[in-house]
């Protein structure tokens, strides 16, 4: 299969899996569920969970044991987006071309939503915990990436440092590495994990090259595309002085950058004793051209 239809498939099994959890979602009131259900329905590409999958695939790792920990991931991942977007935060009017959960439930629900994705995300691996000890320390490890060593502390270093005329190169560096770059983590290391550490090291390695590239292109799109194709607005943060690789490094020194991680990348699967690593090696490509 091409990359186009592996991802495709891949996409197709996760989305199937999250369907069926979504629609045996019990929760009152309604309105809760439904602005839940709203940001998780949005879809957006699914990167992380389509990345665990198949990372867990090229691992031998069984489908049923990675899904609840994917179905975690990525509700996690659009609770973030929920509160990134607030008012308090990046006040972002739309998501994915769409109006953001706050423009259409109002503030108090869109912080209360992803306040319940986030516990929901946990209520789901914590049942999974029982299995083994490989689970348990799978869980951990989610929630390790997601709080204060990890995507929250990243986005608090992202908010300390817009407008801040005294930043360093290792002050985006530790918002890359956390703010994007946990999540991504725990999308390579967590097969891993439950494959009982099978080369966890090298996907620590990968995973680290691909969370600087997502968020290294993050920064370029701000920069360069539209709201048409972002499916977000735009130009906001030049407009709020964030501290990104453009305001480091400059567009031209950024591209190059960009390039030179996805030969890195390349290099560390190459290194993995795999016969099959084609759609890792793709997908730093897929990152690499990406428009949203």
């Amino acid at each position: 299969m091409s990359f186009n239809e592996s991802y495709r498939a891949y996409q197709k099994t996760f989305e199937h899996a999250l369907s069926e959890y979504l629609d045996e979602l019990d929760c009152t009131p309604q309105i809760l569920k439904d602005s839940m259900v709203y940001s998780v329905e949005l879809g957006g590409k699914r990167f992380r969970p389509v990345l665990m999958l198949a990372v867990g695939e090229l691992l031998g790792v069984k489908t049923e044991d990675v899904m609840p920990f994917a179905i975690a991931l990525e509700l996690i991942h659009t609770y973030s987006l929920i509160h990134d977007d607030l008012p308090g935060m990046d006040n972002d009017d739309f998501r994915r071309g769409k109006p953001s959960n706050h423009k259409v439930f109002g503030e108090g629900n869109a912080i209360l939503a992803g306040d319940a994705l986030l516990n929901t995300a946990f209520e789901i691996v914590l049942k999974e915990c029982m299995k083994s000890h490989d689970h348990i320390q799978a869980a951990r490890f989610l929630a390790y990436c997601a709080g204060i060593h990890g995507m929250i502390c990243g986005q608090s270093a992202d908010m300390l440092f817009s407008a801040k005329p005294d930043y360093e190169e290792e002050d985006l560096l530790f918002i890359y590495e956390n703010k994007t770059g946990k999540l991504i983590k725990a999308a390579c290391e967590i097969p891993a994990i439950l494959a009982g550490g099978k080369y966890l090291l090298e996907f620590e390695e990968f995973s680290s090259v691909l969370g600087v590239l997502f968020q290294l292109t993050d920064d370029i799109l701000d920069e360069e595309s539209s709201l048409e194709e972002l499916g977000k607005s735009v130009g906001k943060d030049k407009a709020q002085d964030k501290l990104t690789a453009i305001k480091i490094y400059g567009l031209p020194a950024c591209k190059a950058k960009v390039d030179l991680l996805v030969a890195e990348g390349c290099q560390l699967l190459e290194g993995l004793p795999f016969k099959d690593t084609l759609f890792l090696k793709e997908t730093l490509e897929y990152i690499q051209n990406r428009k949203n």
